[in-house]
């Protein structure tokens, strides 16, 4: 049975003329409450200048795409009512000054991390994947560590921040770092081990509670799934569609590696932090660390690895050819931080791309 996948995605809120971020969430979440004919998709985040929406779970990838066409589409409908725009962009280019959402969650996180939690205005797209028990997400999460530098590259869409170029692909993945438990983790062995250590981490006081384990991939704790937590949001949908396939393959390989008892690969969580900074420096443009030796290698190499790596998965679920297509299209255009860098170039000013890039929102 082909496993399900599920896509959240957080949206950048800004103003329709200016491209500079607006604290619109109360309202776009008004509008959007108001035009739902059920339960509504979209949910606030940290701060008032972004949104987020959840995909049902899905089996077809062609389902999938259409899913999150149709929530962008209505995120930015409901946003125009609202005197705005929404915008694919993993930071805001301009300059902002975020605001903290109302709620007790997020007060509470606001005065605990103080200027960590007021500059987390970052947008990131988040991967669910169905698994059978505990014991196979464990042995999953296992067994796709090495490879998620490689996601990061190619969701990379978050080359400015406060106006300025960072010289990274994916500055969101630096800023984002800075909460205590985000980024790489060791081997588990066993879902045992995997909650007594997310309960260590919990009882340090430190975090509020387990929606606060930012692992780059972990169980989700509210729904059966692995969730792969390391990407940008995409600035084209299609990427979004392209990176659920792979990690739907990433998840599957893994699957099979542990049912039939194939060791992880031992590399240890300074190594992966070290991968997954090079991914978010470079992105596709330079070379990436190849998740088998961790030595640099040019980034459409790793690239095609990683597709070996996982094609039995996808031709299993016929997502192989799409996939193919779709990556060499992302090494031939580039990711959305080189989009990002040529509409600056193109326009002139960053206003000018960010409004550039509300159009492309849509795909």
């Amino acid at each position: 049975m082909v496993r399900t996948v599920g896509v959240e995605e957080e949206l950048l809120l800004v103003d329709a003329q200016s491209g500079e971020p607006r604290a619109l969430s109360t309202a776009v979440l008004a509008v959007a409450e108001s035009r739902s004919e059920g339960d509504s998709a979209f949910e606030p985040e940290l701060h008032h200048q972004q949104l987020e929406f959840a995909t049902a779970p899905r089996s077809d990838m062609r389902e999938l795409a259409d899913e999150v066409r149709r929530w962008r589409a209505e995120a930015a409908e409901s946003a125009a009512r609202a005197g705005g725009a929404v915008a694919a962009l993993a930071t805001a280019p301009l300059p902002v000054s975020p605001s903290v959402g109302e709620g007790k969650r997020y007060r509470w996180m606001a005065d605990r991390f103080g200027q960590t939690a007021q500059e987390q205005l970052t947008c990131g797209c988040h991967v669910h994947v169905s698994v059978a028990s505990d014991e196979e997400g464990v042995g999953v999460l296992d067994r796709v560590r090495t490879w998620l530098p490689v996601l990061l590259a190619l969701s990379s869409n978050s080359p400015f921040w406060q106006g300025r170029d960072t010289a990274y692909s994916s500055y969101r993945s630096r800023v984002w770092g800075r909460w205590p438990s985000a980024g790489p983790v060791e081997i588990f062995g066993s879902a045992e081990r995997y909650h007594e250590q997310v309960q260590a981490l919990i009882d340090t006081g430190v975090l509020r509670d387990k929606g606060m384990i930012y692992f780059d991939a972990r169980l989700s704790h509210r729904y059966p799934t692995v969730e792969i937590r390391v990407a940008d949001v995409c600035l084209d949908p299609a990427d979004t569609v392209l990176l659920a396939t792979l990690v739907r393959g990433l998840v599957e390989t893994a699957a099979r590696e542990w049912c039939a008892a194939e060791p992880p690969d031992p590399a240890g969580a300074s190594v992966l932090r070290m991968a997954a900074w090079q991914a978010s420096r470079s992105g596709l443009e330079g070379q990436l660390l190849h998740p088998r030796t961790m030595r640099p290698e040019p980034a459409a190499d790793v690239v095609a690895a990683l597709l070996t790596h996982v094609r039995g998965a996808l031709e299993d679920s016929h997502d192989f050819a799409s996939a193919e297509r779709a990556l060499m299209d992302v090494l031939e255009r580039g990711t959305g931080a080189r989009t990002q860098r040529e509409l600056l170039a193109r326009t002139g000013s960053l206003r000018g791309a960010v409004a550039e890039c509300v159009s492309r929102t849509l795909g």
